[in-house]
């Protein structure tokens, strides 16, 4: 029918009107492009979409040392908790109680989210992600899944490959935080499936550390006596491990101490379920061993205030004071009283010795109503050497910036 439409319209005198012409040129263009639509396919759109609007967050309430600024990154990220960056750019985000993992794209290079996918939202606590050669990992509760070629892939995610099944299935700190660490290896934590207990009787496993190649063989326990490690990273100098570990509830709001620690080698124990902070035996189990038989903790934290990401500075824009501070995200109580933690901590070190412990950022609890509005998770540092923060009751995620005025920590 087209061809004998162009025929006829071929047959129209010489003088046909320029209006003609280009009612002609359109009709063309139309029926070109309606072929072009039905040879070809639509690509598929994300799932979540979303302009940049401000966010309702009263992130006026947030107290940061002078010189640095915090803003949204990502908004209505629901339960956003452990962080990956992929090798092009794209943010990859897990979730503990929503089942989700998405992918967050700032298209537009202003350091702002302005497109976000959602992978997956049938996951078992997807709570631990990392990346590695243009795969995603995903850590459930008792298995590892990797999405291989995913950033060329968000509209139309590949089906999960399965790297191991195998691990406990308790959910009782069951979530896990995994991460690469510099000798290619994948360690990921076995929680305690209690509060307090000696678990390792039933399988060595729990209250671990363990560390596999990327293919999920040679599995083995890197570090015991961890109560519930839910961050850990690599300092940048030494490339020893330093992680985080939970402390045990109902010995009172002030006791025990949660830990930052660090691992010197393979194979050392840091106390759990006999000691904690390094010098406080368990009123259950600290009479089977003492506490000197243990790695006591670089820095014993504030009690309850459930520690999670702990991460070096690794960019150029902060000052050059905080190259060798632990930045940690306290998560915050459950178990007290009157609640501590919702912040950013720092820890100073000095030739891997803690010299300070105070807060770098807080607000997001409001200590006379003991009312918050977020609860860091996890952090992440850009290329740009700015700082990312995972907030899983915000359900967004910030964005630290320093603006070059001086700064001490003291």
């Amino acid at each position: 029918m087209f061809e004998d439409q162009t025929q006829n319209l071929m047959a129209f005198p010489v003088q046909v009107t320029s209006s003609r012409l280009l009612i002609l040129s359109f009709i063309l263009i139309f029926l070109a492009s309606c072929k072009e639509n039905t040879s070809g396919t639509t690509p598929q759109e994300p799932l979540v979409q979303y302009e940049e609007v401000p966010s309702n967050l009263p992130l006026e309430r947030l107290k940061l040392p002078p010189g640095f600024k915090i803003e949204v990154y990502a908004d209505s990220i629901d339960g956003a908790r452990s962080m990956a960056m992929g090798e092009e750019g794209t943010l990859f985000v897990g979730t503990r109680n929503d089942k989700t993992v998405y992918a967050i794209q700032d298209l537009d290079k202003d350091y702002r989210a302005d497109h976000v996918t959602i992978l997956d939202s049938t996951l078992e606590v997807p709570n631990g992600i990392a990346f590695r050669k243009g795969s995603l990992y995903v850590a459930e509760v008792g298995r590892l899944l990797r999405y291989d070629s995913i950033e060329s892939r968000l509209s139309n995610p590949p089906k999960p490959v399965v790297v191991y099944d195998d691990y406990p299935t308790e959910f009782h700190h069951g979530w896990k935080y995994i991460a690469f660490g510099p000798d290619d290896k994948l360690y990921v934590p076995v929680g305690a499936p209690c509060n307090i207990c000696d678990s390792t009787v039933a399988d060595a496993r729990y209250a671990s550390i363990t560390r596999m190649d990327p293919d999920g063989s040679n599995r083995e326990i890197y570090a015991h006596g961890v109560r519930n490690t839910v961050g850990f990273s690599w300092h940048p100098d030494t490339g020893e491990l330093w992680f985080t570990d939970n402390g045990r509830d109902l010995m009172g709001d002030d006791i025990p101490p949660c830990e930052l620690n660090r691992v010197e080698e393979a194979g050392q124990h840091f106390g759990y379920p006999f000691c904690h902070g390094g010098t406080i035996a368990d009123p259950e189990f600290g009479n089977l061993r003492p506490c000197s038989d243990f790695t006591a903790p670089v820095q014993p934290l504030d009690a309850h205030v459930a520690p999670l990401a702990v991460k070096f500075n690794t960019g150029t824009m902060f000052p050059e004071t905080y190259n060798n501070v632990a930045l940690i995200a306290e998560h915050g109580s459950w178990n007290r009283s009157k609640k501590s933690g919702y912040r950013i901590s720092m820890v100073a070190l000095e030739d891997n010795k803690a010299v300070s412990y105070e807060t770098f950022i807080e607000g997001w609890l409001d200590n006379e109503s003991q009312e918050q509005f977020g609860r860091p998770v996890d952090m992440l540092f850009l290329e740009d050497g700015s700082l990312l923060i995972s907030d899983d009751y915000g359900d967004a995620i910030y964005r630290v910036t320093y603006d070059g005025m001086g700064i001490l920590i003291e």
